[in-house]
């Protein structure tokens, strides 16, 4: 058992499981805002069940990013000591937690309603075929984009068991979120893709034109919120989570240049960080407390 739970703890941190706040407080936005249309009872258990999904989906489409890059891992100077291509978990315990949290999304599904069940596939297979884009296009990252956007739109669902267009602006809104920033991650491995015949922004344009993508991504984040803002008639509160994840995409474009890459990982984690919580902060403020009046 301990050794069991150490390949446990080893594969959480191969995933980085702690960066699942990146998505996770877009998806509870979708959901509070979903509920404020309509009050549905039984929220709290909603909540809970939109939470195990988005982190059994998350879980099981990075550690099988993992599988499926471990040869190219194994050859990049970067990434040769993640967790597989450096021999310290097996592929056989990854594909075994990779089954495990997809077992985990596909129960919660089923606990929040029939249209969450049936798209569920869907879910999945879109969140794995992620990992295979790189292979054959620069959009890579846009699909990446789509696979975390998707879950705004998944927990509108989860709540309301249909389709509101007016919260396809979020979904819209995650996915230039987070092409931009995987824009500039990429940019590390601009010369290993050259060699190694992969695909991106970076390769295609160079790194500073792949920067400029990066900043056009986020401005297109920014209009698609305040557009969101203005379909769901939100107030002051949800202006100034707005104006917060402007300054902190701002802020992350300064951190990175063309000739200095150094700071990636402040721009790529830290601010990204920030910014899914604070905006979810004033939105949720917004929305329980200034307009419900919880």
């Amino acid at each position: 058992m301990p050794a069991f739970l150490a390949r446990v703890r080893m594969t959480l941190d191969m995933i980085r499981f702690e960066h699942s706040v990146f998505a996770l407080p877009f998806a509870l936005t979708g959901a509070l805002l979903a509920w404020r249309e309509s009050s549905p009872g039984g929220m709290w258990s909603k909540l809970a069940w939109i939470v195990a999904a988005m982190v059994g989906a998350r879980s099981a489409a990075m550690a099988f990013n993992r599988l499926l890059d471990a040869s190219i891992d194994a050859r990049n100077a970067r990434t040769k000591m993640r967790h597989i291509p450096a021999g310290l978990l097996t592929a056989r315990f990854a594909w075994g937690f990779t089954f495990a949290a997809s077992a985990v999304f596909l129960f919660a599904a089923w606990q929040l309603n029939p249209l969450c069940l049936q798209l569920a596939p869907l879910a999945l297979l879109i969140v794995f075929g992620y990992s295979y884009t790189k292979r054959f296009t620069m959009l890579s990252h846009l699909v990446l984009g789509f696979a975390l956007g998707i879950a705004p739109a998944a927990a509108w669902i989860a709540v309301r068991g249909s389709l509101d267009t007016r919260i396809l602006w979020l979904t819209a809104a995650v996915t230039l979120w987070t092409a931009g920033f995987d824009i500039i991650y990429a940019c590390q491995d601009y010369d290993f893709d050259k060699s190694s015949g992969l695909h991106s922004i970076p390769r295609r344009f160079g790194i500073a034109g792949a920067l400029w993508a990066s900043r056009l991504f986020h401005a297109g984040m920014l209009l698609c919120l305040a557009a969101l803002l203005r379909s769901f008639g939100l107030g002051a509160a949800s202006w100034v989570g707005v104006a917060m994840v402007a300054a902190l995409l701002f802020y992350e474009q300064s951190l990175v240049r063309p000739n200095d890459l150094s700071r990636v990982n402040a721009a790529f984690f830290t601010v990204n960080g920030w910014v899914s919580m604070l905006f979810f902060v004033f939105w949720a403020a917004d929305i329980l407390y200034f307009q419900h009046g919880v």
